[in-house]
């Protein structure tokens, strides 16, 4: 189970962002950070100390060598957790359900700025796509379900041969299976 302040310090909007830009185009200067985010570079600072106390992000060597300039990489790549690991400490539970609500909120807030920029013409070689399925299961078989959906990313981009030359743009995928009515 992941520890409530790396939950409630990923969930925070920005520090979404900066993980999320950490994730795509590793170990990053905090100027360049804040000028792709539009972010002051004192908000960046502020925000990867705070997911360094996480153990989110840490510091990383200049590539020059120059100490004057700040340097973040990713401590890890991801995370899994559910708000119910959090029902038997109130507390936590709410920061967890409040971490679930600003999640949610960034995937759907994703969708709608593509959905914005796709009709405005930007980047029309690129068609997002949407895939609902409803069905029966069980609880193992939902489970395995999950198990499969990211072994099938994991293999897909692992696939991605990034010297061939191509352009590539950050794809985001998302995904909920849950027990639901008609």
């Amino acid at each position: 189970m992941e520890d409530i302040s790396v939950i409630t310090a990923v969930h925070h909007p920005l520090r979404r962002r900066i993980f999320d830009y950490l994730l795509l185009y590793g170990t990053s200067q905090v100027t360049g950070i804040s000028r792709a985010l539009g972010s002051q570079v004192g908000s960046i600072s502020h925000h990867l100390r705070m997911l360094e106390r996480a153990g989110v992000v840490e510091r990383a060597e200049d590539p020059d060598g120059d100490r004057r300039t700040s340097w973040w990489t990713l401590s890890r790549k991801g995370f899994s957790w559910s708000a119910d690991d959090y029902a038997q400490a109130p507390a936590d539970a709410l920061l967890a359900r409040e971490a679930e609500r600003n999640g949610i909120r960034a995937q759907i807030d994703r969708l709608q700025r593509w959905r914005h920029r796709h009709r405005a013409g930007e980047l029309p070689e690129y068609d997002g796509f949407n895939t609902e399925y409803l069905g029966w299961a069980t609880p193992e078989e939902l489970q395995e379900l999950s198990r499969r959906l990211r072994d099938t990313l994991s293999e897909w981009r692992s696939s991605i041969d990034d010297s061939d030359g191509r352009r590539r743009v950050p794809v985001f995928f998302f995904s909920h299976a849950f027990p639901t009515e008609p």
